[in-house]
Order: structure tokens, then C-alpha cells, then sequence
């Protein structure tokens, strides 16, 4: 008969030992995610703490802690408790690190038009929705549209010489559009902009982020140029549609980032298609559309159709990817619930979590967020 005064703290660990995180590339016990355990009599347990709330395998970690530990000799029942603290990036001089803010992360394009804010605004809704602490910054001073998105109005108050930024669901947000009426230019000069971009970073009240999250103008211009200059950045999100004209322009974004010594963290390929969904009646054997490229045929299932329409064409996130060694973060789809909410200043990521565009973003969030956690692991 098995007795609980077999259980060790040994065994525990060693059981979990096996369980290997697939982007850090070891396993939880010597990363030291493995805390609090305590033994007492055949009831064991601990908590699992991960480098971000946004990890796509926290379930089969637990899943699999569970499981492990249960099979251990004397073990009569584990309890498991999954937490995370985000590792904060290193930044190269402290004097431009933004207090109380982890990792500052880029979003940027080399042309207009590619969905770059709403990529932006709804990126930063998926790692709030996954339980990170975010921020927004939009650094797009001549067009400022997050504002909108997020469906905020108002001026931000000052504490102490401090700005505080207005919040929407437990998001911050800060932005030109507060600050000047909505048909007012914006008529600046680079070192006019330079300034506001270190007062929007240093003198705004932020609090304890994760993720500060920055929509970037389009192009190459003196917005990148003076975050690079004014803080660390974690790393930056290249938006692309699907084009050749986009990819063109992207590649001298990520010439950019490089010159400036900015990683790049991946890409996120935009409106890569539409899915048309409906229901037909009788029996239907084929379904046939005039797509840009030439015919299409659904998918026929059960009375319900699903046609793919690649409106922008094919491949522009691959071919950047594998010309410049970076990773596919993910593919986000045409839909019209997506340009709704960011008018409405309803993101659907918020509204709409389980619809398939929503779970896109969630996707490229978590690898993101597991791109940055093992960046920050090498750093160390």
C-alpha cells in the first residue's frame, strides 16, 4: 500500500521536469516557473508562473502538471495554480526607460492604407483580453485615429506636471486626438514632433504595463526615427496586406528598423482574403465565383457554403518573411465586423471575442507575446 510520506519535493519537481515550454526551449523547473510548492501528506501544490498571461499552451501546461504530478507515489490530490509576470526588456540606457512600462512594442507599416491602426488597436484589445496590462500609444500625430477606434473623448487631465491618459476597459490610451479639435491640423515641424513624442512617453502617467502597444505613422519618417531615439523598444510589428505594392514598402520599413538597431518581431499580414458565409437550398453540387485571380469553387457542407476570396492576392507576408528570416505572427482576415467596430469605436476583439477575426488577433497576440518573453529570456 502507498503512502503519502513518499511524496518529496523532489519527486514533484522531477515529474514536472518534463513538461518543456515549446518557444524558451526548456523545461518549466529550471526556467524556475515552478513556485510555491508545498507538500501536505499526499495533497500537493504549487503554481506555475508564466512569462506572460497571453501563453498559448497555460492549459496544457496545467493539463499536463496535473497529470504528471498524479501519478506520483502517494500523491492523493494536486492542486495547480497558473499565474504570469511579464518580463520587462533591457532597456540599453535607463535614463529613456518609461517608468512602470515593460515592453514597448512598435507597430508599423511602410505605406498607408493597410490596416496598421486597426491592426494596432485591436493587437493591444487581444493581450488586454488574455490578461495582460496595455497601453496605447498613438504616435500618429497628423492623423491621429485610435481615439475613434476606441470609441474616447475628452482632455486628459495633468497631476503634478504629469499627464494621465484616458482608459477604456481597463486600457490606456494616449493620443493627439485629445489634445486638438478633430478638424484642427496638425502643422509640426520634425523637432516639434520629437518633443511631443518624449513628453507622450515620459510625461504621461502610464502606470505598471506590460505592453505598451504604438501605432506608428506610415512611411520612415521622424515619428520612427524619434521613438527609437527616446526609449527602448522591445522590438517591432510589421503590417503588410497580402500585395506586391505593400511588400515593396514594407521591405524599407524593416530597413528602417534595422539602421536603428530595432528588431523585428514578425509580420502580420492584413486583409489576407475574405470568407463569404451563407445557406442554400436543394441540391447543390457546385458553387462558383468570379474571384480576382479567376474562378473560386466553395466549400459545400450541410446546406451552408464558405467561399475564399484573396481580394489583395497571395504570399506578401511570405515572401517578406523569408527574405528577411522573420516569423508569420498571423494572418488577419477581410471582414466587415472588423471596420464596423473601429468605427463605431466598438474593436471587435472587445465585442466580439468569439467571432473568427477576433480569434486571429488572440492568435497574434499570443505569439507576440511568446516572441517577446523569449527575447527578453536571451537577454538576460
Amino acid at each position: 500500500m502507498s503512502s503519502s510520506s513518499s511524496v518529496s519535493k523532489e519527486s514533484v519537481l522531477k515529474a514536472l521536469s518534463q513538461i518543456q515550454d515549446p518557444d524558451l526551449g526548456k523545461d518549466i523547473v529550471s526556467l524556475g516557473f515552478v513556485k510555491n510548492l508545498v507538500l501536505d501528506g499526499g495533497k500537493v501544490s504549487f503554481t506555475i508562473e508564466l512569462t506572460t498571461p497571453a501563453c498559448p499552451v497555460k492549459e496544457s501546461f496545467k493539463e499536463q502538471a496535473n497529470s504528471l504530478v498524479s501519478t506520483i507515489e502517494g500523491v492523493e490530490s494536486v492542486s495547480v495554480e497558473m499565474t504570469s509576470s511579464v518580463a520587462a526588456a533591457n532597456p540599453f540606457d535607463n535614463q529613456n526607460a518609461v517608468p512602470g512600462v515593460k515592453n514597448i512594442i512598435a507597430v508599423s507599416s511602410g505605406k498607408g492604407g493597410v490596416g496598421k491602426s486597426t491592426v494596432a488597436v485591436n493587437l493591444a484589445c487581444a493581450l488586454h483580453q488574455l490578461g495582460a496590462m496595455v497601453g496605447i500609444l498613438d504616435a500618429d500625430v497628423y492623423g491621429p485615429n485610435v481615439p475613434l477606434m476606441m470609441g474616447l473623448q475628452g482632455n486628459p487631465k495633468m497631476v503634478e506636471k504629469k499627464i494621465i491618459p484616458l482608459s477604456v476597459r481597463g486600457i490606456q490610451v494616449m493620443s493627439m486626438g485629445f489634445l486638438v479639435a478633430e478638424d484642427q491640423p496638425v502643422i509640426w515641424r520634425g523637432p516639434m514632433l520629437h518633443s511631443a513624442m518624449r513628453q507622450f512617453l515620459h510625461d504621461v502617467l502610464w502606470g505598471d504595463l506590460d505592453y505598451l502597444i504604438v501605432d506608428l505613422p506610415p512611411g520612415t519618417g521622424d515619428a520612427q526615427l524619434s521613438l527609437a531615439q527616446q526609449t527602448h523598444l522591445m522590438g517591432a510589428v510589421i503590417v503588410t496586406t497580402p500585395q506586391a505594392v505593400s511588400v515593396l514598402d514594407v521591405r524599407k520599413a524593416i530597413g528602417m528598423f534595422q539602421q536603428v538597431s530595432v528588431p523585428v518581431l514578425g509580420i502580420v499580414e492584413n486583409m489576407a482574403g475574405l470568407i463569404v458565409r451563407g445557406e442554400y437550398e436543394g441540391n447543390l453540387s457546385k458553387l462558383v465565383a468570379d474571384g480576382p485571380e479567376g474562378k473560386v469553387e466553395a466549400q459545400l457542407s450541410d446546406g451552408k457554403f464558405e467561399l475564399h476570396l484573396d481580394l489583395f492576392g497571395t504570399g506578401g507576408g511570405d515572401r517578406i518573411a523569408k527574405a528577411y528570416d522573420l516569423p508569420i505572427l498571423g494572418r488577419i482576415p477581410l471582414d466587415p465586423a472588423l471596420r464596423a467596430g473601429g468605427d463605431k469605436g466598438s474593436p471587435v476583439t472587445l465585442d466580439h471575442p468569439d467571432s473568427p477575426v477576433a480569434k486571429s488577433f488572440i492568435e497574434v497576440a499570443q505569439a507576440l507575446a511568446a516572441k517577446v518573453s523569449t527575447a527578453n529570456l536571451s537577454a538576460t
